[in-house]
């Protein structure tokens, strides 16, 4: 009997283009993120574009909240909804936070890993922006999304690598009437690492979301 009420009741689907929207979202904050650690002049206005990036995102964050609150009947479990969008959130937030912290200390120049992490962030966005569409169909695509779950995690272990050799050069490189520098420099690394967590709980997600669905 439920099942047919289920099949017969007003289904939303608006929360697919939210997620998507998220996920586009994170993109276009990742690339901003990597266009600070160039360094520049512009540093500055880069950082302003992320929070306003971060801003837009929350929004959308809003709308998944909202939309949960409005509908009978919802693709997933809403709890794994909220997770999702949440999780999505909370990278776009660690990204922003980053820029917040280069403010914060006036950070003009930027270590090799630092740029290299930037790099593996966008591509953890990459694989967001098309591993989010294939949930609509969660069935035909099981498998492609769990190779899409084990790229991620694989990229962020490359990041956990850089964020190791990366503080430590910092700490061999570093003068020692200096400190301050290496304390700095070892915070915006900890942010960076953080960015690609926060990506890999989203993956955790989806990956719990499929095994739920399949």
């Amino acid at each position: 009997m439920f099942k047919l009420i289920k099949a017969i009741m007003p289904r939303s689907e608006n929360f697919f283009d939210l997620f998507e929207a998220q996920a586009k979202k994170a993109q276009e904050a990742a690339h901003t993120l990597r266009a600070i650690l160039d360094g520049g002049p512009d540093t500055a206005d880069k950082c302003a574009r992320l929070s306003t990036q971060e801003e837009e995102a929350d929004q959308i964050s809003y709308e998944v909240m909202q939309s949960i609150r409005r509908s009978f009947i919802t693709p997933f479990d809403r709890s794994d909804i909220k997770a999702l969008s949440s999780a999505l959130d909370d990278a776009i937030d660690q990204m922003n936070k980053t820029g917040k912290t280069v403010m914060l200390y006036d950070v003009a120049t930027f270590h090799p890993n630092m740029r290299a992490m930037g790099d593996r962030i966008i591509l953890l966005a990459d694989i967001l922006v098309n591993a989010l569409p294939l949930m609509r169909n969660i069935g035909t695509h099981s498998g492609q999304l769990h190779q899409m779950v084990g790229e991620i995690s694989r990229i962020e272990e490359q990041s956990d690598q850089m964020y190791d050799s990366g503080l430590k050069d910092l700490f061999k490189t570093t003068p020692k009437d200096q400190a301050l520098d290496f304390i700095i420099g070892a915070e915006l690394y900890d942010r960076l690492e953080k960015v690609c967590d926060m990506f890999e709980d989203v993956a955790h997600v989806m990956s719990d979301i499929v095994i739920e669905h399949v």
